[in-house]
């Protein structure tokens, strides 16, 4: 099995592809912080973007496969 390094995150992908613009990403990042500091964790971006109507399915895949993820 090789591990490829992941150069950039969910977010500055999005932003670079133009699915997002940059305040989107910081209301996401912003929900993050309070849910860590609620819960303890936080969901991913792609699932919040998507839940906030932000970025859609397709969108999400298309990140996720130019980050070597999917």
């Amino acid at each position: 099995m090789s591990t490829h390094k992941i150069d950039k995150r969910f977010g500055t992908v999005a932003i670079q592809k133009g699915f997002i613009a940059v305040d989107q990403l910081l209301e996401v990042l912003k929900i993050q912080l309070a849910e860590e500091l609620e819960v303890g964790y936080s969901r991913v971006t792609g699932e919040i973007l998507f839940e906030k109507g932000y970025i859609s399915t397709n969108q999400i895949d298309e990140v996720l496969m130019s980050m070597c993820i999917l």
